[in-house]
């Protein structure tokens, strides 16, 4: 089954860019990601972070 998909697969003219393609793609996905976690504000994780927690249905009383 893999020497089929292989075999076809160097066929195609012009599919060496696809893995390159997609790893610059994933790459920068997991830099921009990074970034954002090293310069989010601590109230805004702090707060998000606390969702999970919160009781949706407490009332004042």
């Amino acid at each position: 089954m893999l020497k089929f998909v292989k075999n076809h697969m160097e066929s195609i003219t012009g599919i060496e860019i696809y893995p390159m393609i997609s790893l610059i793609i994933f790459f920068t996905f997991f830099v921009l990601l990074f970034w954002w976690v090293v310069t989010a504000k601590k109230e805004y994780i702090t707060n998000v972070s606390n969702l999970p927690l919160e009781d949706e249905n407490t009332t004042d009383l």
